[in-house]
């Protein structure tokens, strides 16, 4: 196991991913702390979800380097990859299932992609048996690039396109869920001889 700069960045994201769970979800009223609440063009806006927003971009960013930075050093390890899984569904998923129960998006969304997520995995786990790797696909690449800009629009309560009546976050969130049963047929449809052949 070796930390190297994008295995650190991994961590980072875990952590940022850790700060924005408890943000969101920990009972500060209890102890008698309150966030300053901004009323803006009548929405009502929660300053917790611009901090996390702010760190969710940070965590983002670091998503984008830690492969980046592995794959120019040739660092790349498995190692790396399997905690660079961890830490994107960790900060992803958690996000989108508080969105989900805090009523900002639909339970629909975060449903999808966690049993997505579940079926590529194993996909992936099958492909791992034969001693060979399975890349990531545009589909899942654009997938994640379409949540993530979803996401932080809903962070920021999808200004300034609130103000116009556009729900561009909702678009981006499900254009990028669809994007997931796209690219997990894609990811199926790759290595569709691999997995049939555990069944036969």
């Amino acid at each position: 196991m070796k930390f190297n700069v994008p295995t650190k960045l991994c961590f980072l994201r875990i952590i940022f991913a850790i700060v924005i769970i408890i943000l969101l979800l920990f009972p500060f009223y209890r102890f008698d702390i309150a966030f300053p609440q901004i009323l803006y063009k009548n929405i009502l806006i929660d300053l917790r979800y611009i901090i996390a927003g702010i760190i969710f971009i940070f965590a983002s960013i670091t998503d984008y380097f830690d492969g980046r930075i592995a794959r120019k050093r040739k660092e790349v390890t498995n190692f790396g990859k399997m905690i660079d899984a961890i830490a994107d569904k960790i900060l992803v998923n958690s996000v989108l299932i508080i969105f989900a129960t805090q009523g900002f998006i639909s339970p629909f969304i975060p449903v999808i992609i966690i049993v997505r997520d579940i079926i590529v995995d194993a996909i992936k786990l099958c492909v791992a048996k034969e001693g060979t790797q399975q890349a990531a696909i545009f589909s899942g690449k654009l997938k994640t690039a379409s949540l993530m800009i979803g996401m932080v629009l809903t962070f920021f309560y999808n200004l300034p396109f609130e103000l116009i009546g556009i729900k561009v976050s909702s678009f981006f969130l499900y254009f990028g869920t669809i994007m997931s049963l796209i690219s997990m047929y894609e990811y199926y449809k790759i290595n569709k001889k691999v997995i049939l052949s555990e069944f036969l």
